[in-house]
């Protein structure tokens, strides 16, 4: 029965890159994915290739590819990647110029486009999702309109020869599902194998979290050698079970523990994970330990997929201003509240209005607030951050601006004071029929 190892290289963008090397190389796989995009990343991108027509692409492209594609040519492991992100046409220019000089010939690079969708919304009487008012009503504030495409065009690619394939606004699993569809004989109208390859792409987009890394809690949840996590491969077979596992001697762990924690990894629904390959139903997965780091992962299933595609939002919204200083010793706290007090003067005083404020005691009640966090004991030491948010880039400043002031203004003992001002990218979505999204797959051999 025939058998596909896929492991992911990367679950973010700023993902490590000694595990992906380390699948490459011992992962005995058929496929490396680099799963690199998250909804803010992608406006990111836009704006970058604003600014240059020949950027957009994932800033550690580069030095991803050319960590493993000799060995992946050598190994005949085919990499999938979305981190063409707003520029898969770059991004597979920068990859066909890299395999040249690596001495990489005979290779096929794919290219799926399609996903950018930003003419259409803005043209178009679609409603954005969290609020109901009109996508119009960001008027030229809109930055990126991105598709999340689904498995097919990718299982195209792969089905034409493609050794590398780079995508866009991809949907995280479609990037599992598509090399699975193709090798294994699934038609994409084949729901429940659908949603079955929909569960393995889960389980291992976030790479390094179903290996122990975000499950990891000392004393409770413990994993050993997380400086050294290996990445996740799934094994899987034409019927039956799907195997979670890693490189042997990598660290972290695979656990029935892991993969639950994973499988309910942002889902609303496990009865109804709606993705544009199918609607996955995860309500039935049976998890079972087989041997040490090897999980079996079966029962999740599929309906038809969704008539409408989610489409990712980016959109200019203000600036944001921010400010910190730290206290130290006998009184930190009290010195550290009047310092926040102080800004919070001093900018009512100069007349700055924020959208929004946050004056937090890092340490004491930054993450949780007052009443959830109290203290105990008085802290020795505290950090003071004042941000805000608002509409002119010179209110922002002035944020900062006060709380440096604070080394010399009071209150005693301030020190290692820091500011930012930067721009605001905020993320909606909408939705968009199916029908008005067109993918399309170009290969070159080099």
């Amino acid at each position: 029965m025939k058998t596909i190892r896929i492991g992911c290289g990367a679950g973010f963008s700023g993902d490590r890159i000694e595990p992906a090397v380390e699948l490459a190389t011992k992962g005995h796989l058929d496929y490396l994915v680099f799963e690199c995009l998250a909804e803010r990343t992608i406006a990111l991108a836009q704006q970058a290739k604003a600014r240059d027509p020949r950027n957009g692409y994932d800033p550690l492209l580069v030095e991803r590819i050319e960590s493993v594609l000799p060995a992946c040519v050598e190994r005949d492991v085919t990499i999938i990647t979305n981190m063409g992100a707003a520029n898969p046409v770059a991004a597979a220019d920068v990859v066909k110029e890299l395999a040249r000089r690596l001495g990489c010939r005979g290779l096929s690079i794919a290219t799926v486009t399609g996903d950018d969708v930003l003419d259409l919304v803005a043209g178009g009487d679609f409603a954005i999702a969290e609020t109901g008012a009109p996508v119009a009503t960001l008027r030229d504030r809109l930055v990126s309109a991105n598709a999340y495409i689904g498995a097919e065009p990718i299982a195209h690619a792969v089905a034409g020869g493609a050794d590398v394939v780079i995508t866009g606004r991809a949907a995280d699993p479609s990037l599992f599902v598509g090399p699975l569809a193709h090798e294994l004989g699934w038609s994409m109208d084949d729901w429940p194998q659908l949603g079955r390859g929909t569960l393995v792409g889960h389980l291992l987009e976030c790479a390094g979290q179903i290996t122990g890394g975000y499950f990891a809690d000392p004393g409770y949840k413990d994993v050993d050698n997380l400086s050294r996590l290996g990445f996740p491969i799934a094994e899987v077979p034409e019927q039956g079970p799907a195997v979670i596992t890693k490189v042997a001697g990598s660290g972290g762990r695979v656990t029935p523990a892991t993969c639950k924690e994973q499988l309910l990894y942002e889902i609303h629904d496990p009865a109804a994970y709606m993705t544009p390959d199918a609607i996955a139903d995860f309500s039935q997965v049976r998890i079972t330990e087989i041997d040490c780091d090897r999980v079996a992962v079966d029962g999740a299933t599929g309906r038809p997929r969704p008539g409408l595609l989610k489409v990712s939002l980016g959109y200019r919204d203000g600036y944001i201003g921010e400010g910190q200083i730290s206290y130290a010793g006998s009184g930190a706290l009290g010195r550290a509240r009047l310092a926040a007090c102080v800004v919070q003067q001093r900018l009512s005083d100069l007349g700055v209005r924020p959208d929004d404020v946050r004056y937090d005691l890092i340490g004491v009640d930054a993450l949780h607030g007052e009443r959830l966090s109290g203290a105990n004991r008085e802290p020795y030491e505290v950090r003071v951050r004042v941000a805000a948010r608002t509409q002119s880039i010179d209110a922002a400043r002035r944020i900062g601006n006060e709380v440096e002031a604070l080394y010399t203004n009071g209150p005693a003992g301030g020190g290692g004071a820091a500011k930012s001002t930067r721009e605001v990218l905020s993320v909606a979505s909408t939705f968009v029929p199916r029908a008005l999204v067109s993918c399309t797959v170009s290969c070159e051999v080099i």
